[in-house]
């Protein structure tokens, strides 16, 4: 079994990662792919404990920018050794909603920690487990927002879940997208530009197009 493709889906809140993960997972399957699609942070019974304590608990309020990064990269250690690495020795094409990209423009630009001390803990908490490819999606800031309003305002009452992160001010997600910039302008032939405020289908063209060559050939496909 030949190794598996690990793709990871990165942008500020709203971009629409959710939406071309669904998207090409059907695409991949329907040529004879296995895939598995996770999420960070989460992805495992620890993991989403974790992600909870980041994101939705009430008892959150004063958790400090070092604890964040800490926490980020404990779910991310555990996703890595408990799933990622046996589904890509296992041939599987491997989906992720956000990796450590993640960390160096939310942690590392957008709460200001030194980036060398970001890069350690990632690096510890990875290892040898890098992206084959990452797909940025980019939407202007008023974009975001907007589509983060609407989502909020289609959820239930009783069905809405704080988030933590979408209570950080502008100024917070413009650093975080400045920071994405510097990542995607860094290494070029990993970290693919996309446009995220196009149409569903252009988008989700414009993704095939970037991982098709990259998929293995399954059968005779």
């Amino acid at each position: 079994m030949s190794k598996g493709l690990f793709i990871t889906f990165e942008g500020t809140e709203g971009c629409g990662k959710s939406t071309q993960i669904k998207l090409l997972a059907a695409q991949l399957q329907a040529i004879g792919h296995r895939v598995r699609m996770l999420r960070e942070p989460g992805g495992t019974p620890i993991g989403e404990e974790i992600r909870h304590t980041l994101k939705h608990s009430e008892h959150n309020h004063a958790m400090t920018a070092e604890a964040e990064l800490l926490l980020m990269n404990a779910s991310r250690a555990q996703i890595v050794r408990e799933v990622i690495r046996p589904a890509l020795a296992a041939g599987d094409m491997v989906l992720c909603d956000r990796f450590y990209d993640s960390t160096t423009a939310y942690q590392g630009y957008g709460r200001q920690l030194d980036l060398e001390k970001v890069k350690s803990v990632v690096e510890f908490a990875v290892g040898e487990t890098k992206p084959d490819v990452t797909l940025f999606l980019h939407v202007p800031a008023e974009v975001s927002a907007e589509r983060v309003r609407s989502r909020q305002q289609a959820t239930l009452p009783l069905e809405l879940q704080r988030d933590r992160f979408e209570e950080a001010d502008r100024k917070f997600f413009e650093r975080v997208a400045h920071g994405y910039g510097v990542i995607a302008a860094s290494e070029p032939q990993r970290v693919k530009f996309i446009n995220g405020a196009q149409p569903v289908d252009v988008v989700c063209k414009t993704i095939w197009e970037i991982v098709q060559p990259r998929v293995p050939k399954v059968g005779r496909w």
